[in-house]
Protein backbone atom coordinates (compact mmCIF):
# COMPACT_ATOMS: atom_id res chain seq x y z
CA UNK A 1 0.00 0.00 0.00
CA UNK A 2 1.91 3.32 -0.90
CA UNK A 3 2.31 5.57 1.94
CA UNK A 4 0.94 8.98 2.87
CA UNK A 5 4.27 10.83 1.69
CA UNK A 6 2.96 9.08 -1.80
CA UNK A 7 -0.23 10.31 -2.41
CA UNK A 8 -2.09 13.81 -2.37
CA UNK A 9 -4.47 14.96 0.05
CA UNK A 10 -7.46 13.58 -1.51
CA UNK A 11 -6.39 10.32 -2.78
CA UNK A 12 -4.99 10.17 0.66
CA UNK A 13 -8.09 10.41 2.48
CA UNK A 14 -10.13 8.30 -0.52
CA UNK A 15 -7.32 5.35 0.07
CA UNK A 16 -7.58 5.79 3.99
CA UNK A 17 -10.22 3.21 5.86
CA UNK A 18 -10.11 0.62 8.26
CA UNK A 19 -7.58 -1.81 7.09
CA UNK A 20 -5.11 1.57 6.80
CA UNK A 21 -6.12 2.57 10.72
CA UNK A 22 -5.40 -1.31 11.49
CA UNK A 23 -2.28 -1.40 9.81
CA UNK A 24 -0.98 1.49 11.41
CA UNK A 25 -2.20 0.67 14.69
CA UNK A 26 0.05 -1.87 14.63
CA UNK A 27 3.20 0.65 13.52
CA UNK A 28 2.32 2.74 16.00
CA UNK A 29 5.20 3.70 19.02
CA UNK A 30 4.37 3.74 22.60
CA UNK A 31 5.08 7.34 23.13
CA UNK A 32 1.85 8.93 24.44
CA UNK A 33 2.22 12.18 22.41
CA UNK A 34 3.33 10.00 18.90
CA UNK A 35 0.16 8.33 20.13
CA UNK A 36 -1.99 11.22 19.95
CA UNK A 37 -0.65 12.82 16.77
CA UNK A 38 -1.50 9.60 15.03
CA UNK A 39 -4.74 9.49 16.76
CA UNK A 40 -5.58 13.15 15.63
CA UNK A 41 -4.48 11.26 12.14
CA UNK A 42 -6.75 8.45 12.21
CA UNK A 43 -9.85 10.16 13.26
CA UNK A 44 -9.57 12.11 10.33
CA UNK A 45 -9.48 9.06 8.18
CA UNK A 46 -12.77 7.66 10.14
CA UNK A 47 -14.71 10.80 9.12
CA UNK A 48 -14.50 9.49 5.58
CA UNK A 49 -16.99 6.71 7.13
CA UNK A 50 -20.40 7.92 5.94
CA UNK A 51 -24.02 7.96 6.80
CA UNK A 52 -26.14 10.33 5.19
CA UNK A 53 -27.49 14.12 5.35
CA UNK A 54 -28.11 15.43 9.03
CA UNK A 55 -31.59 17.36 10.01
CA UNK A 56 -31.10 20.01 12.73
CA UNK A 57 -30.45 19.12 15.98
CA UNK A 58 -31.97 21.22 19.25
CA UNK A 59 -28.63 21.27 21.95
CA UNK A 60 -29.86 22.76 25.08
CA UNK A 61 -27.33 23.59 27.51
CA UNK A 62 -24.69 20.66 27.04
CA UNK A 63 -27.35 17.81 25.60
CA UNK A 64 -29.67 17.11 22.65
CA UNK A 65 -32.61 16.22 25.08
CA UNK A 66 -34.60 14.64 22.29
CA UNK A 67 -33.74 11.42 20.05
CA UNK A 68 -32.77 11.75 16.64
CA UNK A 69 -34.96 8.99 15.08
CA UNK A 70 -38.42 9.54 17.43
CA UNK A 71 -37.46 6.49 18.65
CA UNK A 72 -35.03 4.87 21.52
CA UNK A 73 -32.01 3.19 20.50
CA UNK A 74 -31.29 -0.76 21.02
CA UNK A 75 -28.56 -1.14 23.55
CA UNK A 76 -26.92 -4.48 21.93
CA UNK A 77 -26.84 -3.04 18.56
CA UNK A 78 -24.90 0.13 20.28
CA UNK A 79 -22.31 -2.46 22.61
CA UNK A 80 -21.54 -3.54 18.71
CA UNK A 81 -21.19 -0.34 17.21
CA UNK A 82 -18.80 0.71 19.87
CA UNK A 83 -16.77 -2.64 19.43
CA UNK A 84 -16.59 -2.70 16.16
CA UNK A 85 -13.83 -1.11 14.64
CA UNK A 86 -15.07 -0.95 11.44
CA UNK A 87 -17.97 1.43 12.37
CA UNK A 88 -17.56 3.59 15.49
CA UNK A 89 -13.72 3.05 15.73
CA UNK A 90 -14.86 4.25 19.70
CA UNK A 91 -12.01 1.78 20.76
CA UNK A 92 -9.24 3.65 19.19
CA UNK A 93 -9.32 6.44 22.23
CA UNK A 94 -11.58 4.80 24.78
CA UNK A 95 -11.42 1.82 26.99
CA UNK A 96 -15.17 -0.07 27.60
CA UNK A 97 -16.24 -3.29 29.95
CA UNK A 98 -15.90 -5.30 26.21
CA UNK A 99 -13.67 -7.70 27.86
CA UNK A 100 -13.44 -9.66 24.42
CA UNK A 101 -11.46 -6.37 22.68
CA UNK A 102 -8.26 -6.33 23.00
CA UNK A 103 -6.06 -3.27 22.50
CA UNK A 104 -8.60 -0.34 23.55
CA UNK A 105 -7.51 3.02 24.16
CA UNK A 106 -6.48 5.15 26.72
CA UNK A 107 -6.37 9.07 25.08
CA UNK A 108 -10.25 9.61 26.09
CA UNK A 109 -11.81 8.64 29.17
CA UNK A 110 -13.38 5.48 29.91
CA UNK A 111 -16.71 4.62 28.73
CA UNK A 112 -17.21 2.36 32.03
CA UNK A 113 -19.98 4.13 34.05
CA UNK A 114 -20.86 6.65 31.40
CA UNK A 115 -24.73 6.02 32.15
CA UNK A 116 -23.90 7.37 35.49
CA UNK A 117 -21.44 10.15 34.40
CA UNK A 118 -24.28 11.92 31.72
CA UNK A 119 -27.54 11.42 30.68
CA UNK A 120 -28.75 10.52 27.40
CA UNK A 121 -28.76 13.95 26.36
CA UNK A 122 -25.33 14.88 27.28
CA UNK A 123 -23.93 11.26 25.80
CA UNK A 124 -26.33 12.21 22.65
CA UNK A 125 -24.26 15.55 22.03
CA UNK A 126 -20.93 14.00 22.77
CA UNK A 127 -21.32 12.11 20.39
CA UNK A 128 -23.18 13.91 17.79
CA UNK A 129 -20.53 16.80 17.86
CA UNK A 130 -18.18 16.79 21.08
CA UNK A 131 -16.75 19.85 19.63
CA UNK A 132 -20.04 22.33 20.59
CA UNK A 133 -18.94 21.21 24.19
CA UNK A 134 -15.21 21.23 24.12
CA UNK A 135 -13.30 23.20 20.98
CA UNK A 136 -9.99 21.53 21.13
CA UNK A 137 -11.45 17.72 21.48
CA UNK A 138 -9.88 14.92 19.27
CA UNK A 139 -13.28 13.33 19.64
CA UNK A 140 -14.59 13.31 15.44
CA UNK A 141 -18.46 14.45 14.83
CA UNK A 142 -20.48 11.24 13.88
CA UNK A 143 -22.91 13.12 13.17
CA UNK A 144 -22.17 16.57 11.53
CA UNK A 145 -21.15 17.25 8.28
CA UNK A 146 -20.73 21.33 7.88
CA UNK A 147 -16.94 22.60 9.00
CA UNK A 148 -15.03 19.74 8.58
CA UNK A 149 -11.78 19.04 6.87
CA UNK A 150 -9.56 17.25 4.73
CA UNK A 151 -12.84 15.29 3.46
CA UNK A 152 -12.86 13.26 0.10
CA UNK A 153 -15.04 15.03 -1.91
CA UNK A 154 -17.19 11.51 -1.95
CA UNK A 155 -17.90 11.69 1.61
CA UNK A 156 -18.88 15.56 1.66
CA UNK A 157 -22.29 15.76 3.36
CA UNK A 158 -22.76 12.60 4.69
CA UNK A 159 -22.17 11.49 8.35
CA UNK A 160 -20.05 8.78 10.31
CA UNK A 161 -22.78 7.21 12.32
CA UNK A 162 -26.82 7.55 10.96
CA UNK A 163 -29.46 8.90 13.48
CA UNK A 164 -29.94 4.99 14.26
CA UNK A 165 -26.91 4.06 14.64
CA UNK A 166 -26.22 7.51 17.45
CA UNK A 167 -29.43 6.00 19.25
CA UNK A 168 -28.06 2.81 19.86
CA UNK A 169 -24.59 3.91 20.93
CA UNK A 170 -26.65 6.36 23.46
CA UNK A 171 -28.59 3.53 24.63
CA UNK A 172 -25.90 1.29 25.24
CA UNK A 173 -23.81 3.51 27.34
CA UNK A 174 -26.61 4.83 29.21
CA UNK A 175 -26.61 1.36 30.45
CA UNK A 176 -23.46 1.23 31.60
CA UNK A 177 -24.06 2.41 35.44
CA UNK A 178 -21.44 0.98 36.91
Amino acid sequence: MASRNDLTDDSFIELTGVRWLEASMKKMVSSRAQRGTFTLFALAAALSCWAGAVPAQSVAGDAIAASLTGAPGDAARGRAIVANRQVGLCLLCHTAPIAEECFQGNLAPSLAGAGSRWSEGQLRLRIVDAARLNADTIMPPYYRTDGLQRVARSFSGKTVLTAGQIEDVVAYLASLKD
